[in-house]
């Protein structure tokens, strides 16, 4: 199959453009280090004489990876989905990975039932002498509009040549890092380097909206003789440093619950002019549901959830006080001075160890530009409550759907409530001191010469959970990008230097995991 793609474009910069106030620049590309410590590196000098050679090679793969918009949560980008996995397998086969697409069935999606993307597995390597590292990534992404506030079309990558930054949907959530295995891939292939370890590869493409599907299929392929049979380890690249300046080794996420709650009344959408003040309006309704679910500060206002939560001890707290972090540097990440405390380990437990509850949105609404008077017959609101230990999809449930049939019950409407658990899964933590990331580390302080932070993030990969319990095996998330990437946000970057970097990161960390002992 031929592919056709679009091209990389520059941004220019835009003239007398400020500043945002208290937000300083991250450093650019030069800012990261050229040199790399081969005295103390298991990997050989050419590896990363091939990468830097072949830089505008693999931002051009990386543009043609950003141009198909294979958004999950959208019915009607589904055939993108599935052209950006024969995109992923096309890449992966050229390269001698032998693959198997996985078809993981139908769901139902904006109301009608279509096929689910597929799994994509892949191996290269049988030595039973060599470990067997089992990689994973996901090839789908967020929805993106120009419109949504982006300064460039998100689906075309946009290099700003002044700042190294790599602009585009996807360019960090998860396509630069998928790719970057790829890269040391063809690197391996092209000089002719046997690759230390065998490799086994797991790609999906329904990772933003609740990896549907997967959890089924790694079960069933747990087991002698099977796919995932002789993984000694499991390698994520799917989260972000917490700055821009210190790499990071993450062993713990937090989990998610997604609801959807729908208030209908009316049997069409009304006149305000005719209804207003006759009937009980859904978004009234919504609105004030909406609005006991969290405080301004962060509180969650649901009864019985802070109880699910695991207690801080001593020693937790003072990982976070050691952190390389700042409040400077969340405000930079969100671009503006909004942090909710000036706390240092205050923000970073908020984030990592605490339970969170955001709002994101709400269908049936009039949000087109204009003044329409309507009343929407029916509304739907969505919010996500990230969970931590000792939080589960299961007893959040029961306290959340408790909680808001009682609150809609006391506000005395005729309109109805409906409530979904649209997708979740559980939080996970690993064991930072295995040799999995022991390696990661001597890799990291390898290539960037600095230390890695051991981090638990705040988002949520639900299949890291399963990898780890269904295959009895440490797993770890490797970052390539920095914590102001903006990812599932407008203007999604990542810095030419840690996708360069990220790509020599990553084919460290394979030759220090064949050095290491268990």
């Amino acid at each position: 199959m031929n592919y056709v793609y679009g091209t990389i474009g520059v941004k220019d910069e835009e003239p007398g453009e400020p500043p945002h106030p208290r937000c300083t620049s991250p450093p650019s590309v030069a800012d990261l280090p050229n040199h790399i410590d081969k005295s103390t590196m298991a990997a050989p000098p050419q590896l990363y004489e091939y990468i830097d050679q072949h830089q505008s090679e693999f931002i051009d793969r990386l543009a043609k990876a950003v141009a198909i918009p294979s958004v999950s949560g959208d019915a009607t980008y589904r055939k993108h989905v599935f052209e950006m996995a024969e995109f992923v397998v096309h890449e992966l086969e050229a390269l001698g990975v032998k693959t198997r697409k996985v078809d993981l069935g139908k769901h139902m999606l904006d109301g009608q039932e279509i096929e689910l993307p597929p799994a994509i597995l892949g191996w290269i390597g049988d030595d039973k002498k060599k470990k067997t590292v089992q990689l994973y990534a996901h090839y789908d992404v967020q929805p993106a509009l120009l419109s949504d506030g982006w300064d460039h079309e998100p689906f075309k990558l946009t290099h700003d040549e002044k700042t190294g930054r790599l602009y585009g949907r996807g360019s960090s959530d998860d396509k630069g890092p998928l790719l970057g295995w790829i890269n040391v891939l063809e690197a391996h292939v092209k000089l002719g380097l046997e690759l230390p370890v065998n490799l086994k590869f797991c790609f999906e493409g329904m990772e933003e909206s609740g990896s549907e599907g997967l959890d089924d299929l790694i079960k069933a392929e747990v087991g002698p003789g099977k796919f995932f049979d002789g993984v000694d380890c499991v390698c994520i690249s799917d989260n972000y440093w917490l700055n821009d300046r210190t790499p990071c080794l993450t062993y713990g996420l937090r989990g998610i619950s997604y609801y959807k709650v729908t208030v209908t009344g009316p049997a069409r959408d009304l006149h305000s002019g005719v209804f207003g003040n006759t009937v009980h309006e859904p978004m009234t309704d919504l609105i004030l549901l909406l609005s006991k679910l969290v405080k301004p500060s962060g509180e969650i206002l649901i009864p019985g959830l802070s109880e699910l939560v695991a207690p801080l001890t001593d020693e937790e707290k003072a990982r976070y006080d050691v952190l390389d972090y700042s409040i400077a540097d969340i405000e930079h990440s969100a671009g503006a001075p909004v942090a909710l405390s000036s706390d240092k380990s205050t923000v970073l437990m908020g984030r990592m160890r605490y339970p969170s509850l955001s709002l994101h949105g709400i269908e049936g609404a009039f949000s087109a530009p204009g003044a329409k008077t309507v009343i929407p017959a029916k509304v739907s609101g969505k919010f996500s409550i990230r969970l931590v230990p000792n939080m589960t999809p299961e007893n959040v449930d029961r306290v959340v759907l408790k909680y808001l049939n009682d609150e809609f019950g006391r506000l005395g409407t005729k309109n109805k409530l409906e409530l979904e658990n649209l997708h979740g899964g559980k939080p996970w933590v690993a064991d930072p001191n295995h040799w999995n990331y022991v390696a990661a580390r001597k890799a990291t302080e390898a290539v960037y010469q600095k230390t890695p932070d051991y981090t638990r993030e705040g988002g949520s990969i639900p299949v890291t959970l399963t990898f780890a319990e269904a295959l009895g095996v440490n797993v770890l998330l490797l970052p390539m990008g920095r914590g102001d990437d903006g990812a599932h946000s407008t203007n999604e970057k990542l810095d030419k230097g840690n996708y360069i970097n990220g790509t020599k990161l990553l084919g460290t960390y394979l030759w220090e995991i064949a050095a290491i002992s268990k």
